[in-house]
C-alpha cells in the first residue's frame, strides 16, 4: 500500500524543525519517516551568488532537486535511503550517515517542498507552518549565532537580501494551497495535537487486516 505522504513547509524561522522534532518524538520510525530537504543542498561551490558575490543559500535552486525527488520516489516504492546529512558549512561538525527507512506515513519538510512541481503532487496533505515577520527573523538570529556561529550582519543580510525575497516569491503564496494552517506565533500545540489526532487515525486504516 502507497504511505500517506505529508509535506510540510513555512519560511525560515517560523518553527519547521522545532514542530518536526516534536511529531517524531510522537511516533516510532516504524510509523513514520521523515525527510528534510535540508540535507539535499548542493555544495557551496554550486551555489549561486548575488550582486555582492554572496552565497545565496534561499533560492529552489540551492538544492539537489533530482536526487531529492529520486530518494523521495524509492521511499514511496518500499525501499531503504542513505545519505550523509548535510552540516551547514560548518567544517567542524563531522556529518552523519542518516538511514531512512519505508513507512506507513512519510512526512517531507522543507522551505520549498510545496514550490518543487515533481514533489508537490506527491502530497496527501499540505501543512504550512506560519508565524509573524518580526518573529521568524528574531529566531533565524538566535539560531544562526548560536547554532551555526554567523555573525550578526551577516544574518541580518541575508535575511534581508536572501530569506524574504524568497519567502515571498516561493513560499508565502502556498500557504493558500496549504489544507492546514499551524500558526506559531507563540506556540503551535494545537496544531501539533490535531497533526497527532489525525495520523494515529490514519495509521490504523493503514494498518494490515488480519
Amino acid at each position: 500500500m502507497k504511505p500517506f505522504v505529508i509535506g510540510i513547509s513555512g519560511g525560515s524561522g517560523s518553527g519547521k524543525t522545532s514542530f518536526i522534532r516534536q511529531l517524531r518524538e510522537r511516533f516510532p520510525e516504524q510509523e513514520l519517516c521523515i525527510v528534510s530537504q535540508d540535507d539535499y543542498y548542493l555544495p557551496r561551490d554550486q551555489q549561486h551568488k548575488d550582486a555582492n558575490e554572496e552565497y545565496n543559500f534561499d533560492l529552489p535552486k540551492s538544492f539537489n532537486k533530482k536526487k531529492f525527488r529520486k530518494d523521495v520516489e524509492r521511499l514511496l516504492s518500499g525501499e531503504t535511503v542513505t545519505i550523509e546529512e548535510y552540516t551547514f558549512n560548518n567544517p567542524d561538525a563531522k556529518p552523519r550517515i542518516l538511514t531512512f527507512m519505508p513507512a506507513p506515513v512519510l512526512v517531507i519538510e522543507g522551505l520549498f517542498v510545496l514550490h518543487f512541481k515533481k514533489i508537490a503532487p506527491l502530497l496527501d496533505l499540505k501543512i504550512f507552518i506560519n508565524a509573524k515577520e518580526n518573529l521568524k527573523i528574531i529566531r533565524r538570529i538566535m539560531r544562526d549565532q548560536i547554532e551555526r556561529g554567523y555573525p550578526l550582519d551577516d544574518v541580518l543580510y541575508k535575511y534581508q537580501h536572501h530569506v524574504l525575497p524568497s519567502y515571498e516569491r516561493y513560499i508565502q503564496p502556498y500557504k493558500e494551497e496549504a489544507d492546514i494552517v499551524v500558526n506559531n506565533n507563540k506556540d503551535f500545540q494545537r496544531g501539533m495535537e490535531v497533526l497527532s489526532g489525525f495520523l494515529k487515525s490514519k495509521l490504523q486504516e493503514l494498518a494490515p487486516k488480519d
